[in-house]
């Protein structure tokens, strides 16, 4: 439940996550193996009913992700494995979700009459037909097994209702009915899942689901009307990612059900406060940000800057918030702790804004605070986020930066000097020029380390308030056509730039197949 306050929930929504799959198609938001394994045990702490982990047939590491994630968390949660219905597919899911106590699997096939001409070069009865065979053969592997017929939305009403009833027939617990390019409006949405409602005849034996993407803005709107009609299943991702436009934002359709309950009658079983560290996480991870004005977990989601919003609020907060700022887990710029702070106060905090950390890692994180409180004035909550984050990663430090230095001005050539240690503890350091301060680290870095990469992007935004603020740098490389981000944090935005940057490079050597003999 939403929170110890919150009434039962008699009919609740589950929620079916597919962040790691859905979501990691989308252009800059692959994750490595470890990375899936840090996202999927936080959303298992989020409270989601299903994690689709991924689409195992697509290539081994996919498969292997799977897997793992099913013997690591499917005694705490249902993990899902998406299928083609193709025999292979199938198969190959079910191998990967041996592991997992509460396991699906999760089918699909495209029904709309330009799926079946351009894509598949089938009729009506071959799709049923082939509908019908593989949902049997997931059935011979699992209880759970759901189905979807892709792009159902522009489905005929008549054959979909064929569809979805043969599905059920056959041994479908769930039936998705996804929006799959983000056609749909909510009127229209909530006529298609009426009429399932009320034609197809055996629509009691399963679950309706909801699967909308983004591509008019609607498809948090669709997925609410959808329940409005009577799904009670609502796929979505953590802050909407996913192909194109993304998928319906799982923060989002969250809140709105808990918020309006009063209108919905349900809600979900996720820990709301947990919403805010899990989007800050997966924006870590894939260094994809949300925009400031994002719905929920944006940066000016509880910011009230009008003079006479800020009257209000001060007077009832009821006057402009809808919802609290605590209840999703928001981390403002609350100032907690200084320089002379200790070991005890600091791990409190860190308690309280939701992390567990372990020795090692608590340990760094707290000499980290140490450094920045010596350089700046005030520490705040979103700092020691910020600090956290930049100590939680999953891949390996095959390089780490010691020391960075840079010069530059008017009328001089910019010139830096780097020391850096690789993971046998040795120490090397290299100088070189650049067209600015940050590139001329960046080369420096390369002539250490042998190797670059192209720079594609490069962002840079305070973490905090003030001229002394933390800054966070974001960055984007492309190494051999394949795309890796960093983030780095540090009041000196040349250092933070140089952090994020090597975490780029360590990530693409983490890529680099291994060598046999």
């Amino acid at each position: 439940m939403s929170d110890d306050a919150s009434p039962a929930i008699d009919d609740p929504v589950i929620v079916f996550d597919t962040t790691l799959r859905d979501g990691e198609q989308s252009p800059g938001c692959s994750m490595t193996q470890p990375e899936k394994l840090q996202i999927a045990e936080a959303l298992v702490d989020l409270g989601v009913d299903v994690i689709e982990a991924g689409f195992p047939i697509a290539s081994p590491g996919d498969f292997q992700a799977v897997r793992e994630i099913a013997n690591s968390f499917g005694d705490r949660t249902t993990i899902a494995g998406l299928a083609r219905c193709r025999a292979e597919d199938v198969d190959r899911a079910a191998e990967a979700l041996e592991g997992a106590a509460h396991k699906r699997l999760h089918v699909f096939l495209a029904t709309s009459a330009i799926h079946r001409e351009h894509k598949l070069k089938m009729g009506k009865e071959q799709i049923v037909e082939r509908a019908v065979e593989m949902v049997r053969r997931a059935k011979g592997f699992v209880d759970d097994v759901e189905f979807s017929p892709e792009d159902a939305v522009r489905t005929e009403l008549d054959f979909l209702t064929e569809v979805v009833t043969a599905a059920i027939d056959a041994g479908a617990t769930t039936v998705n009915i996804p929006d799959t390019v983000g056609y749909a409006t909510p009127h229209h949405y909530h006529r298609v899942i009426t009429h399932l409602k009320e034609n197809v005849p055996n629509i009691d034996r399963a679950v309706i689901s909801v699967h909308c993407h983004d591509d008019l803005g609607m498809a948090v709107a669709n997925s609410l009307a959808g329940v409005e009609a009577g799904a009670r299943q609502i796929e979505c991702t953590v802050n909407g990612i996913g192909e194109r436009a993304g998928n319906a934002a799982l923060e989002e359709v969250v809140m709105a059900l808990r918020t309006r309950r009063d209108y919905y009658g349900t809600e979900t079983h996720v820990n709301t406060r947990k919403l805010f560290p899990t989007s800050q996480l997966l924006q870590t991870i894939t260094g994809v940000k949300v925009q400031r004005n994002k719905a929920i977990v944006g940066r000016n989601a509880f910011a009230h800057e009008a003079g006479i919003h800020q009257h209000g609020v001060l007077q009832s907060r009821e006057t402009y918030e809808i919802m609290r700022s605590e209840d999703v887990g928001y981390v403002g710029t609350n100032l907690v702790l200084g320089k002379h702070s200790g070991r005890h106060a600091f791990r409190d905090r860190v308690g309280q804004l939701g992390y567990e950390l372990d020795e090692e890692t608590f340990q760094q994180v707290f000499e980290d605070f140490i450094d920045l409180a010596d350089k700046k004035k005030e520490v705040y909550d979103s700092d020691i986020v910020a600090l956290i984050e930049n100590r939680t990663g999953t891949t390996k430090d095959y390089w780490t930066l010691e020391h960075c230095q840079a010069m530059a001005g008017p009328g001089m050539v910019p010139t830096a000097t780097v020391q850096l240690v690789d993971e046998n503890g040795v120490h090397h350091r290299d100088a070189a020029t650049g067209g600015g301060p940050v590139e001329a680290v960046l080369h420096a870095m390369e002539r250490v380390m042998g190797f670059g990469a192209k720079l594609e992007d490069l962002q840079i935004r305070s973490v905090s308030k003030g001229k002394d603020a933390l800054g966070e740098v974001s960055v984007e490389v492309n190494v051999d056509g394949r795309t890796f981000t960093g983030k780095g944090v540090s009041v000196d935005i040349i250092e933070g730039s140089a952090r994020a940057y090597l975490k780029a490079l360590n990530k693409a050597i983490a890529a680099r197949p291994v060598a046999t003999a």
